[in-house]
């Protein structure tokens, strides 16, 4: 089996591209345990683990487990924007039946969310609001 651009990881699995008869060369990530495979995947891993050009395993940096935190929270903030927000307040029907005190409530919470960015704890320390009832 070809493989190119094999790179350990932390779980003990090595990242790589291997040559599909088919595809051609697609991402693979090779678990020696795995039994589903149509290949032999313990000596492919063994071979590439043998390997001195295989990538050791990089630990993330601060830097980026903070960048992966941040998108993590805004995909989680952008989702309650889109079910929970966005059927009220962007349908002028449901809108119209809110008090204005609902309204309020509802433009807050809005606002909380969109503003969770600038927490002081963000991305690691978030406080979530609570959606009005």
């Amino acid at each position: 089996m070809k493989y190119r651009n094999a790179k350990r990881l932390a779980n003990g699995m090595i990242d790589c591209e291997i040559e599909h008869e088919r595809f051609g060369w697609i991402p693979f990530t090779c678990d020696p345990n795995d039994t589903g495979a149509q290949f032999d995947t313990a000596a492919l891993h063994a071979t590439m683990d043998a390997d001195p050009a295989t990538a050791a395993y990089v630990p993330p940096t601060q830097e980026e487990l903070d960048a992966t935190a941040a998108t993590d929270v805004r995909a989680q903030r952008d989702s309650l924007l889109a079910t929970e927000v966005d059927p009220i307040v962007s349908n002028p029907l449901r809108w119209a039946d809110l008090s204005a005190e609902q309204q309020a409530a509802w433009a807050t919470y809005r606002r909380a969310l969109l503003d969770i960015t600038a927490q002081a704890g963000f991305p690691h320390d978030i406080v979530w609001p609570v959606a009005p009832q």
